[in-house]
Parts: C-alpha cells; sequence; structure tokens
C-alpha cells in the first residue's frame, strides 16, 4: 500500500546576497509551505481534485522537491491514473533514493501497473535501505504472497512478525504462507497466538483449512462451523459445507448448503454443493432442481453441467427443462466439445423412454461437433459408438468403441460395448478378450465412488480461492 512519509516540506530556495532577498525568499518559502500543508490536508480528506491542482502548480516553483512529487504520485494514484502517478514516484526515488517509503510507493505503483520484475527489484532495495522496518518487510512479504511466490514470502513475513508481534495482517498472511509450505505447526500455532489477541472467523476458517491438510477432518469441520457461526458469510457456509460433503457428511452437508442457498440465492457454488450433496445421498430429482438452479444463475460455468450431468442420468424425469439448460450452453460455449456432447446427452436420455420418434441424426451431429472441437473426448467416442450399435450399426460402432479406449483404456463399459458389437459381427475371440477385460476392470472399478469424490474435491479446492459471485 502506498504511504506518505512528509509531513513538513522541506524546500530549498536559492540563496539571495542582499538581506531583503533574504526575507523575501523566507516569506516565499513559507508560502509555499502553507500550500503544500494545504494539499496535504486536501488529499487526508479525500479531495483528490483540489490536492492535484495545488500540487501542479506547486511544482511549477519547486520543481526538484521530493516532498510534492511524492505527494503528487499518490494522488494521482488515489485516482487511478498510474501511469501518470510512476513519473513522480520515480522522480522522487531519483531525488531521495535512500528513502525506503519513496521505493515501496514506487514499487506499489508498478504493481498496479502489471510491471512485476522491477516492483520485485524497488521492493527489495526498500528492505535493504530499511532492515528493521516492519512495513518494507511486510510489503515484500505480501508481494510474493500475491506473486504465489509463498517461499520467497515467508522469510520477510517471519522478520515483519518479529518487528511488530501484534500485527493481525501480517500474522494472517504468515499463517497463511506456513500452511501452504507445509509448516502445518507453525501455522496452527501462530493462528493460536493471534486468536489470542483477536477472535476472528476468518482466523478460524483459517485455522479449519490448517487441520484439514494435517488431515484432522473432526477439527476442521469444527473450525469451519464455528467460523459459519460467527460470520455466516456465503464463503464461509461454502467452505463448512464442502467439507461435510468432502468427507460424506451428507445429511448435515445438505443442510448447511441448503441455509447457504436460503441467505445467498444468487450464489451459484452454494446451488452446485446442494446438488452434489443430495446426488451423493441419491435424491436424484432434487439434485437436479438445484444444478438447474445453478445453471441459471452461472450459464458459462462447465462445472455445474458436469454434476448436471450425472444427476439427470439417474432422474430423466425433467427432460424439457434439462434439454433446455444443455441447448443454451452449447450456444454460450460454441468452442467446447463438452457442451455439444452434454446436449446430445440429455436429447438421448430425456426422450429415448417416451419418444419413439427419437432423432437419432441429430445425436450423432452433436456427438461429432463435439468429436470434432476434441477428437480425444473418449465418453463422445464411446456414446457415438452406442449410438450406432442401438440401431444394429455394429461396423460403423467398433471404430468407435476403438477410438475410446485409444484415448482411455480404463473405460469398463467401452470394453464390454465393443465385446458385444464383436458379438454381432462373428468376431467371438475378440469379443472373449473384451469381456474379459471388462470383468477384470469391473472389479477394480468400484471406484466409481472414488472418481465421485475426485471430482467433488476438484471442485471444492478450485472454488475455494475463488471470489464469490455477487449476491
Amino acid at each position: 500500500m502506498c504511504t506518505f512519509s512528509a509531513t513538513l516540506l522541506m524546500l530549498s530556495p536559492v540563496l539571495a546576497v542582499a538581506s531583503g532577498q533574504e526575507r523575501s525568499a523566507a516569506a516565499t518559502s513559507q508560502q509555499l509551505d502553507r500550500q503544500f500543508q494545504a494539499a496535504s490536508a486536501e488529499y487526508e480528506s479525500g479531495h483528490f481534485s483540489e490536492a492535484a491542482s495545488h500540487l501542479e502548480s506547486l511544482l511549477r516553483q519547486v520543481p526538484d522537491s521530493f516532498e510534492v512529487h511524492e505527494l503528487l504520485g499518490l494522488v494521482y494514484s488515489a485516482q487511478s491514473q498510474e501511469r501518470a502517478a510512476k513519473e513522480h514516484f520515480e522522480r522522487a526515488v531519483q531525488l531521495k533514493p535512500d528513502s525506503g517509503v519513496a521505493r515501496t510507493n514506487l514499487a506499489t505503483n508498478l504493481v498496479r501497473l502489471g510491471m512485476y520484475s522491477p516492483a520485485e527489484e524497488q521492493f527489495k532495495q526498500a528492505v535493504k535501505l530499511e532492515p528493521q522496518s516492519f512495513d518494507v518487510n511486510h510489503n515484500l512479504g505480501e508481494f510474493y504472497i500475491q506473486s504465489g511466490k509463498i517461499s520467497e514470502a515467508t522469510p520477510f513475513l517471519e522478520r515483519a512478525q518479529k518487528i511488530n508481534s501484534a500485527s493481525y495482517d501480517n500474522g494472517y498472511d504468515l499463517s497463511l504462507a506456513y500452511a501452504e509450505i507445509g509448516r502445518l505447526s507453525d501455522a496452527r500455532q501462530l493462528v493460536g497466538s493471534l486468536l489470542k489477541r483477536k477472535d476472528t472467523a476468518e482466523l478460524h476458517n483459517l485455522l479449519a483449512q490448517i487441520e484439514e491438510k494435517d488431515e484432522k477432518f473432526v477439527a476442521a469441520a469444527s473450525e469451519f462451523e464455528l467460523a459459519a457461526h460467527m460470520d455466516p458469510s456465503e464463503s464461509n457456509l461454502f467452505d463448512w459445507g464442502s467439507e461435510l460433503l468432502l468427507h460424506r457428511t451428507l445429511e448435515p452437508a445438505i443442510t448447511v448448503f441448503r441455509e447457504g442457498t436460503g441467505r445467498y440465492p444468487n450464489s451459484a457454488r452454494l446451488a452446485i454443493g446442494l446438488g452434489m450433496a443430495l446426488y451423493s445421498l441419491g435424491r436424484y430429482d432434487e439434485a437436479v432442481q438445484s444444478l438447474l438452479k445453478a445453471a441459471d444463475l452461472s450459464p458459462s460455468d462447465p462445472r455445474c453441467y458436469l454434476f448436471l450431468s450425472k444427476a439427470y442420468d439417474s432422474s430423466p424425469g425433467q427432460a424439457d427443462e434439462v434439454i433446455q439448460r444443455f441447448h443454451r450452453f452449447s450456444e454460450l460455449q460454441p468452442n467446447n466439445a463438452k457442451a455439444f456432447y452434454y446436449y446430445a446427452m440429455s436429447l438421448w436420455k430425456g426422450r429415448r423412454a417416451q419418444d419413439p420418434g427419437l432423432d437419432h441424426h441429430q445425436i450423432e451431429v452433436l456427438l461429432k461437433k463435439a468429436l470434432t472441437l476434441d477428437p480425444k473426448l473418449a465418453e463422445a467416442h464411446l456414446q457415438l459408438g452406442n449410438l450406432y450399435s442401438d440401431q444394429t450399426q455394429y461396423a460403423e460402432a467398433i471404430p468407435e468403441y476403438l477410438k475410446a479406449l485409444e484415448d482411455n483404456s480404463d473405460i469398463p463399459d467401452a470394453h464390454y460395448r465393443l465385446g458385444q458389437a464383436y458379438v454381432h459381427s462373428g468376431e467371438k475371440d475378440k469379443a472373449q478378450a473384451q469381456f474379459a477385460v471388462y470383468q477384470q476392470l469391473r472389479a477394480q472399478h468400484l471406484a466409481d465412488l472414488d472418481k465421485q469424490r475426485a471430482e467433488i474435491r476438484q471442485f471444492v479446492y478450485s472454488e475455494k480461492n475463488a471470489t464469490p459471485a455477487t449476491q
């Protein structure tokens, strides 16, 4: 964060020879100082345009004033005029290269302009100049945190914490860094000390994340619950419900997600979480309803459609609504192979039971469109093979099954359906070989539940660090 170090304007007027000129220079200096103080007060009051006007006028009279350049940079930065601010921050550093604050302000400005390498250099220079400064150490650590360089951040955050052990923000960042690099005991201890000073929901949430990483799932759920009770924010409710869902404590997860969707009806991820929990408990119709809502809240989010396709597979009773959402998704994502795959499968599942006039050609076109966009989409090859097999077109089906297995040999159903196609084609030896592989994989493939858990885990973890949707 940009800071302002000057409290008085240190001007250096040209020395005059005559005593009258000296008095005049002194009066001019006092006048300029008053103007600067007025501009400083305007900046502190948030009157940035007025402050900029006064400082620009001052700069014409004292073009080499460190304080004027520094404050004008801060004023421009407060107005999001970062390129204009950069000129003045750079000039301030030139005028006072030994100022850690000036280099920190320049570094912060460079970060906002996306110039990360020179920003890092300025942060480092600030630390060299003021190694015992809490602010410069914290700022460099924070820069590394935001850059994803957690290991590099840790020593500077540690140094800042030693300088000011009461700092909540630095302590939180350091605890988070410890957790990320696996120093879980240090993270837990630091969070504990922070909680003694300031008992907050976000600290309990962070402690829950630490316990989760340490595989202490009961403790993690307890801390997530405490955080959600202290602050029932969208994020805290999602974290609590997700922890319960991940470890298949399904009824409580449903309760938490229901409360969350009631409080935050515009949160797509809470609706997805509720849908996944209902699906995992076998309540497929309710799961479809929740996932349909999620699809309407976030129509372009592909993760919603993954879970909707699974729930719909077990509950095709809401065919028209589901088909409509998958059709919309294919229109919103015309380059997404899975969008067309989902649309094809929704038509097939939704119409197959009650519509003898099912348009097989439309489904074939959609599956082929998906494969044009992603030729290695194994499930699309498998379903295209199934479509041909259902129409007794085994010669067309067999190549599709082979392509599916070429892309993913670990699909039991593809081996089984290929074996059936070989039987109908009179190739019994090949059929027996495929059935044998099917039996072997099927014995191993009680991993369906593990796969489902992995998909849930991937969704949850991808959302943990996401910014919640507008509520």
